[in-house]
């Protein structure tokens, strides 16, 4: 895995996830109906802009009692072990439970992980402390609110987690707003970033046409035609940059 420079990350975090997500379509290297969240996680805070960083991982419950460890008692192991990501870390949360039986994650939970380099936090589960967390400015995407930690506790770290319908591997690349969570291959992540301005301004073409003064079936489709035709370049770019790199391995 190579890490993207922090260049490449902020065009990156320039971008809406619809938008990076249609940049990966123009590699055609997975099924449109791939690599993000389904609807049962939704942003907290969708005032928040994107967020863009490298996934560490963890299981999670809180609905069966432990002798073993107090509430949170992993906290310390986690934040400890998740320092093999790299960062900007963003943590990926399953919540065992399936149906959340309580809150995966509060303000000292945040707190923690802003403090040791996360900038996000993704969860199956459910959350609470949503106000003191709002003051945070730290994003957040969660299944549900709930006001009880329950019997929480973390049962492993670093291995591959599924949230919403989305397989995470420890430190996946991860672009997340408040239109969902995306998952960017490493194998292409530099031209993803190269190519979100260009294919942002390809459709610009015709949204600045839809809002100019006058306008015409007639010039709508010319439009139109400017904007696919433009994004048909970038998808050409797009297969340039997976033969030029077959081609390099």
């Amino acid at each position: 895995m190579s890490l993207l420079t922090p260049e490449q990350l902020a065009l990156l975090a320039r971008a809406d996830s619809p938008t990076v997500a249609n940049v990966i379509e123009l590699f055609d290297v997975r099924s449109y109906l791939e690599g993000f969240t389904d609807h049962t996680v939704k942003a907290v805070y969708p005032e928040l802009p994107p967020v863009v960083g490298y996934a560490a991982t963890a299981t999670f419950r809180a609905g069966q009692q432990s002798e073993k460890e107090d509430a949170y008692g992993g906290m310390p192991r986690l934040i400890e072990e998740s320092q093999a990501t790299p960062a900007p870390r963003i943590a990926v949360i399953q919540d065992l439970d399936g149906i959340p039986k309580a809150a995966t994650y509060g303000e000292v939970m945040v707190s923690s992980f802003q403090t040791f380099g996360f900038i996000g936090l993704i969860t199956s589960g459910a959350a609470r402390d949503i106000e003191q967390v709002r003051r945070l400015r730290f994003p957040c995407w969660a299944s549900s609110i709930i006001v009880s930690h329950g019997y929480c506790r973390f049962i492993q770290s670093q291995v591959p987690v599924q949230v919403a319908g989305l397989e995470v591997q420890p430190n996946d690349l991860i672009h997340a707003d408040a239109n969902g969570v995306l998952h960017i291959p490493h194998s292409i992540a530099p031209a993803v970033a190269e190519l979100c301005e260009p294919f942002m301004q390809a459709e610009q073409i015709v949204l600045d046409y839809l809002r100019s003064s006058r306008t015409t079936p007639e010039g709508y489709k010319e439009a139109f035609q400017r904007t696919k035709a433009a994004i048909a370049a970038l998808r050409a770019r797009a297969h340039e940059f997976l033969h030029k790199d077959r081609r390099s391995t």
